[in-house]
């Protein structure tokens, strides 16, 4: 009976031996872990889409779908006026809202004024419509004139490059609105008209009738001060 006791009792010491208090784990706060994830997975920044001539069709082709807009206001100093945009030119109509979206026309200027004809807007001699058209990307549009619209009076329309182009590609950050009556139709077949102002012509023909220098450049500037798509 002795021995048998003795035999438990160095099975039971051998046990309690063995067995160690378990060592408490460190506790990493959220933002140590967070910054432990961080050192073994880089972060990948999302590189800002840019419009290319390789890639400007395609996004539009499939950025039109997606449009149930078809109206611009546009906001000047002089006063406002809305555009409708035609769907049956769908590049040049998407280009129009895209830009518009992007806020591209806020505080460009109708940088060109000739009596009669037409006024042109879109540009600016300040640095950051540079640094607006540099994000955005550079690119051409083909033109598109065999939709049947032709340049009447409040037509508004898109200026060709003024690049080497024989082909009459668009520039797409400017556009021009044409004030002759009835309408300058030499213009058809060259550049493409895009949509037509429905309200406000009486503000195109005040910013028209602004004094210009030598060059058609209003003598005072005459700012697009924000464009937004309506309903």
């Amino acid at each position: 009976m002795t021995k048998r006791l003795a035999y438990i009792t160095i099975i039971v010491f051998f046990l309690g031996a063995c067995k160690e208090t378990p060592k408490e784990k460190p506790i990493i706060e959220e933002q140590e872990a967070s910054q432990v994830i961080d050192s073994i997975i880089p972060i990948v920044e999302e590189e800002e889409f840019v419009l290319t001539e390789e890639n400007v069709i395609d996004f539009f082709f499939n950025y039109q779908k997606t449009l149930t807009e078809d109206k611009v206001k546009i906001t000047t100093n002089l006063g406002s006026f809305t555009v409708q945009l035609y769907n049956n030119v769908p590049y040049h109509k998407a280009n129009f809202i895209y830009l518009t979206k992007k806020e591209y026309f806020n505080n460009t200027m109708f940088h060109r004024v000739v009596k009669n004809f037409i006024i042109q807007g879109g540009n600016s001699d300040n640095v950051e419509v540079l640094k607006k058209r540099r994000e955005i990307g550079r690119y051409l549009l083909p033109p598109d004139t065999r939709k049947g619209h032709k340049h009447h009076r409040g037509t508004i329309s898109m200026p060709s490059s003024e690049r080497d182009n024989p082909h009459k590609l668009a520039s797409p950050y400017e556009f021009f609105i044409v004030v002759t009556k009835p309408g300058s139709y030499h213009l058809d077949g060259s550049y493409t008209p895009f949509g037509k102002v429905i309200q406000g012509m009486a503000v195109v023909d005040l910013i028209n009738q602004q004094a210009v220098d030598d060059g058609d450049w209003p003598s005072q500037n005459i700012y697009i001060l924000k464009a937004e798509t309506v309903p």
